[in-house]
Formats: structure tokens, C-alpha cells, sequence
């Protein structure tokens, strides 16, 4: 290798402190990421054998049975049956940093991964027992605690010598395994840790395993058969709870589980879509897979991008999936172009492409714009199913003699408008800087460069640049588009939402890309308020009077929620208010302070409720 001015050879470059290195890079892994290294690592080992294979998480039983009774900790170990590895190989592709038995390339095997997520997590050790030709060898890789850095433990050997592998009697090979294969086995922080142990806030910490890699994987290529162990605190002859379960993936549940499902493709990508039964087993297997409505990235049957729970609902509901999302799954395949190149970061956390972010919101925009029909009715029915009246005619009657205060003026294209507007943006306003003068650089007429508006500071770089600003675009007319977000009451009870959605103790959430604002109709303000007027007849509460009081509460509360976005998106394109300030003022935090006032709409309310049932009792 020499340099290519033909130059003498070039001093390459080295690492200083691998170990910090390695913990650095650790800290970007999830806290269970070496499931995903260790099970990639076998499945590729027995794909290079050519046969049918198995990898089985478990307990290392050896050791606990070697160790000091039943307090012994349970060492977690994976085996596989692939194509093994010498005393030498081990060497080779544990020891060194980026090394792999795999062909390494940007888009496949980067042979990092198990060294950085499995070793940082187990600095006391992980131990590898691999079988080639049935030879069978240990190294012990682990972290010094002096020096901080990796590397290999040596060995004494019987005749002396000292060694970095040891030869392994087949008195401890697994039971799986035949001429070939890898067991490793996870020491933890300390030799007295129990790395069987699920995490903290295991959902099923006795399926802690099964829920992460079925929840990785979209699905395990064909021959490749993995199991994992549960109930291992249970007897082992008790084989109805400590058992090796069969992993599978989501596909398999997927499509066991849903009614309806397709591919929409977009921009870019496949989105694969599922509606999920409407049954107990979205509660109740939970556990070991993710089995409610979520939505994720799928790359090489790999899951990426996952987002559950409350993030999940906001990523469907940027989809168009308003209601029903508990049932809905989507997973978004890229398919990049021949110009761009698809990757993951080295954590294998997060896709990319071309080293950005994957386009989450063009192709939301575009789902929702052809939604695929069985989709689309399904949403429907589930909005069908929710009972609450329409309030926004009677609010745009209220506000109509006031809605100049609302200066919410848009631009639609027109070939006949006096305006330009540019496609990109939501709200422009006023005219071209050249209109009126012709400009030095030719082309097209605008206010003459050097001439000062009022406040203007001549000189500065962003004002002398803000003269070019972009005089082409659409011609427009003004347009009274509605600006009433299009309203629906969400309760817990008419299936509207659900507990862990995000809008929990909150009014509401708006959903800015699709002008939809859901209302919580579980807010205990509002229900507060339900009570406090339902004792205020006199004579007592007759049949129909709480459904009555529900509804006139609700339209005024709602009508201060409707007056808030409004209001908000007037300030729209002002200096002092960007897109984070709107989004802010817009968030279910900023809509629950907007209702937070009591005074107006209980007086509102009583004057409601006198109309329709005469003289109320008095307010207390």
C-alpha cells in the first residue's frame, strides 16, 4: 500500500484505549441488544452449514449444577448447531474488533456487534464454547478491571504452556449439538449474577427473551428453528412451566391473529398492513409478543423503528388510523432507489438511508391519502361506533359574528390570482419583494435591491440575502377555507381510546397533519363538572337528564378547544412563532390549560340547561 502521489507506504492508523471505545459504542445499544447479535450471529453460522439448525437460549445447566447448591446463579447461554469455530477462529473473530466469520459489508455483516452489546453488558466475562470437527475449545473474553480494556483471559495449560483457548472435553458439550457448533455463555457484571434474571420492567419475566426477539423479528429464515427457555425457576421435571418455547416472529402471529391484511406501497416503500381480531389476546399475550397495534420499520426480516404503546398510537394516528389503532398494525419495508443505499447504524438501532432518517411523515402523508379500503372501512366502523353528537355546527353559529377576529386567511392555487404562493408552505402572505420594481439580475419585476422597507437594518447578510426570496410560485386567490378541526369525543368506554394512548388525564390531542382533534372524554374536568351540574335540578335528575347535561358540558368545553386551535394557527408564519412554538401550543399539555377554566362554561351551561329544564336549583 503506498500513497497515491506515489509517496512511501503510509502509517495506518491504530486505536488507542479499546475499551472505551467499546463502552462508548455499548452505551448506543438498547439494554437487550445482545439477544439480536448473538441469535444473528447463529442463524448465519447455521446458514453457512447448509442443514437445518437450532439455537436454544437457556440456562447454562451445566454450571448451576456444578455451583454451590440452589442459590447458585443461572448463567443465560445460547446454543447453536452451525458450523462451529476453532481455537484459533476464536481468536480471530472475538479478539478483534471488526472481524466476522461472515462476508463484512455497510449493508450486512459490520462483525462489531456481539463484541460491543454483549461484551460491555458482561464485563466479568463471556465465555464461548464452539465444537469444529468435533474438536471443542473455550476462550473467555472480558473486560480488565485495572486497565479497562478487552481481551481474551489466558490459560494455564496441564503441560505448563499458557494459552489463550482451551481444549474441551465433551463431557460439557451440549446436548444439541453434534460435530458442530457455539454455546456462549453471559457471565453478567459480576461472576454472582443471575444474567438469566429478566429485566426491571419485564412485562413476563419469565418470557422476558421470547418478547424481545419475537418482537426483533418479522420472521427466522427457513431451517432455522429457535427456541427459548421459560419457567427456569421452576423444578425442570415440572415440563408444563420450564419448557423451550418456539420462537417465531410477528409474521406468524400476524397472520394468525388478524382479520384483514395487505401491502400498500408508497414512495419509497411497501407499507405492510394488519387488523388485528378485536379479541383478549391483544391483552393477554402481551408477554411474548407485541400483540396490540404498533407500527415499525422491516428491514431483511429484521424489525427497526419500533414504537408501542403511546408512541405507537401517535405514529398511527399520523397515518390515518384515528380509531381501531389498538387492532392495526403497520410495518414499512424501504425501498431505496438505485442511487441510495440502505443501512442501520452500527448499534442496529435505527434504518437509515443515504445516512438519514427514514421518511416517516411523506409516507404517512401518502397512506393516508389511498388508504387501502378494507382499512379505511374498518376505521370507519369503529367511528361509527361512537355516539357523541355533533357541537360544531351550534359553535361556528356562536363564533360567526366574531370569526374576524380570527384572521385565518389561506391561499388556494387560482390561474387568475394576485397572489404567489409557494406550494410548500401551509400559510403565505403578502407579495413578492420584487413586485412593482425591476430587479438588477433581470427576470421578472420586485422592490428594487437597496430599497429600505420600514425597520430594515441595510447591511446585514440575512437582510441583503432576504431580497432574493423566492419570487416564483403558484398564482393564488385568498380562500375561506373552514378552519374548524374536524372534533371526536374518545372514551375508554365506547372504544374511542385506550388506557396507555397517551391522552390519559388529558382534554385532548390534535392532530395538526389531518386538522382532527379527539377529545377525552374520560378527563375528569369534564366529568367534574357533569356531576356538579346534575345536582343543580330541582326535583332531582329525571330520566335522560345526565345524558342531556353530558352533552351540553361537552359542546362547551369543546367549543374552548376549537376557539385554542384556531387562535393558535393565527400565529402561524409570525417571527416570534416557528413550528415548535405552534406545535408547543398545540400539544395536550397547552389544550388541557386551555380548559382549565371553570367560570364561563359552568355559567354557559346553567343558561343551557335553564333553557331546557326551567329553574335550576341553586348553585352552591
Amino acid at each position: 500500500m503506498t500513497n497515491a502521489a506515489g509517496g512511501g507506504k503510509p502509517l495506518l492508523m491504530t486505536v488507542d484505549k479499546v475499551g472505551f471505545l467499546l463502552d462508548r459504542l455499548g452505551q448506543d445499544c438498547s439494554p437487550l441488544q445482545y439477544l439480536r447479535e448473538l441469535t444473528q450471529n447463529a442463524i448465519e453460522a447455521i446458514q453457512r452449514t447448509g442443514v437445518p439448525g437450532q439455537i436454544s437460549w437457556d440456562v447454562d445447566w451445566t454450571s448451576y449444577d456444578l455451583g454451590k447448591g440452589p442459590q447458585a446463579p443461572k448463567k443465560l447461554c445460547v446454543v447453536d448447531t452451525g458450523d462451529g469455530m476453532t481455537g484459533d477462529n476464536m481468536i480471530k473473530f472475538i479478539n478483534q474488533l471488526s472481524s466476522s466469520g461472515s462476508e463484512q459489508s455497510f449493508t450486512g455483516n459490520y462483525g462489531v456487534g456481539a463484541k460491543i452489546a454483549a461484551a460491555t453488558k458482561n464485563p466479568a466475562g463471556v465465555i464461548y464454547h464452539s465444537w469444529k470437527n468435533d474438536q471443542g475449545y473455550m476462550v473467555q473474553l472480558e473486560k480488565n478491571s485495572a486497565s479497562g480494556e478487552y481481551g481474551l483471559r489466558q490459560w494455564p495449560l496441564k503441560d505448563g504452556t499458557y494459552s489463550y483457548y482451551v481444549p474441551l472435553d465433551d463431557a460439557v458439550k451440549p446436548s444439541e449439538i453434534g460435530t458442530n457448533g457455539t454455546k456462549v455463555i453471559l457471565i453478567g457484571a459480576n461472576v454472582s449474577d443471575s444474567t438469566i434474571a429478566s429485566p426491571p420492567d419485564a412485562a413476563s419475566p419469565s418470557r422476558w427473551i421470547s418478547k424481545y426477539l419475537n418482537t426483533r423479528y418479522f420472521q427466522f429464515p427457513l431451517g432455522v428453528t429457535v427456541k427459548a427457555r421459560e419457567g427456569w425457576d421452576h423444578p425442570r421435571t415440572d415440563k408444563d412451566r420450564n419448557l423451550l418455547r418456539t420462537i417465531t416472529g410477528q409474521k406468524a402471529y400476524l397472520d394468525q391473529h388478524s382479520t384483514n391484511s395487505g401491502v400498500e406501497p408508497v414512495t419509497g416503500a411497501n407499507i405492510h398492513w394488519w387488523i388485528l381480531k378485536d379479541e383478549t389476546a391483544i391483552t393477554n399475550n402481551s408477554g411474548y409478543i407485541e400483540s396490540a397495534g404498533h407500527v415499525a420499520a422491516l428491514y431483511q426480516n429484521e424489525l427497526y423503528d419500533r414504537a408501542t404503546s403511546r408512541a405507537g398510537t401517535a405514529a398511527l394516528q399520523r397515518f390515518g388510523i384515528l380509531f381501531g389503532y389498538r387492532c392495526v398494525v403497520l410495518y414499512a419495508e424501504p425501498i431505496p432507489s438505485k442511487e441510495q443505499t440502505l443501512t442501520t447504524n452500527t448499534a442496529r438501532t435505527t434504518l437509515l438511508i443515504d445516512g438519514e432518517k427514514l421518511p416517516w411523515d411523506d409516507w404517512a402523508y401518502e397512506f393516508r391519502e389511498k388508504m387501502p379500503k378494507r382499512l379505511a372501512e374498518f376505521i370507519n366502523e369503529k367511528a361509527e361506533a361512537l355516539t357523541e353528537k355533533d357541537h360544531i355546527s351550534n359553535i361556528k353559529d356562536r363564533l360567526k359574528s366574531v370569526m374576524d377576529l380570527y384572521k385565518v386567511s389561506r391561499y388556494r392555487p387560482a390561474p387568475a390570482g394576485v397572489y404567489l404562493s409557494d406550494e410548500s408552505s401551509a400559510v403565505r402572505v403578502g407579495q413578492s419583494p420584487f413586485s412593482g420594481a425591476k430587479s438588477s439580475g433581470g427576470g421578472g419585476t420586485g422592490q428594487q435591491i437597496g430599497a429600505e422597507s420600514k425597520g430594515q437594518r441595510d447591511g446585514e447578510v440575512g437582510n441583503i440575502y432576504h431580497l432574493f426570496e423566492k419570487k416564483d410560485g403558484v398564482p393564488s386567490a385568498k380562500s375561506e377555507t373552514d378552519p374548524f378541526p374536524v372534533v371526536t369525543w374518545v372514551s375508554i368506554e365506547n372504544g374511542g381510546r385506550t388506557a396507555d394512548d397517551g391522552m390519559e388525564d388529558k382534554a385532548a390531542t390534535f392532530i395538526r397533519n389531518q386538522n382532527r382533534l379527539l377529545v377525552n372524554a374520560d378527563f375528569r374536568v369534564f366529568k367534574d363538572m357533569i356531576v356538579r351540574l346534575g345536582k343543580e335540578k330541582d326535583g332531582g335528575p329525571g330520566p335522560g337528564f345526565l345524558d342531556v347535561v353530558t352533552e351540553i358540558v361537552h359542546q362547551w368545553f369543546e367549543q374552548a378547544l376549537v376557539e385554542t386551535i384556531i387562535g393558535i394557527q393565527q400565529l402561524r408564519g409570525s417571527k416570534e412563532w416557528g413550528p415548535e412554538e405552534i406545535d408547543r401550543a398545540l400539544s395536550s399539555e397547552a389544550l388541557t390549560s386551555a380548559v382549565m377554566q371553570r367560570y364561563h362554561v359552568y355559567v354557559a351551561c346553567r343558561r343551557d340547561m335553564g333553557a331546557k329544564f326551567g329553574k335550576l336549583a341553586a348553585s352552591t
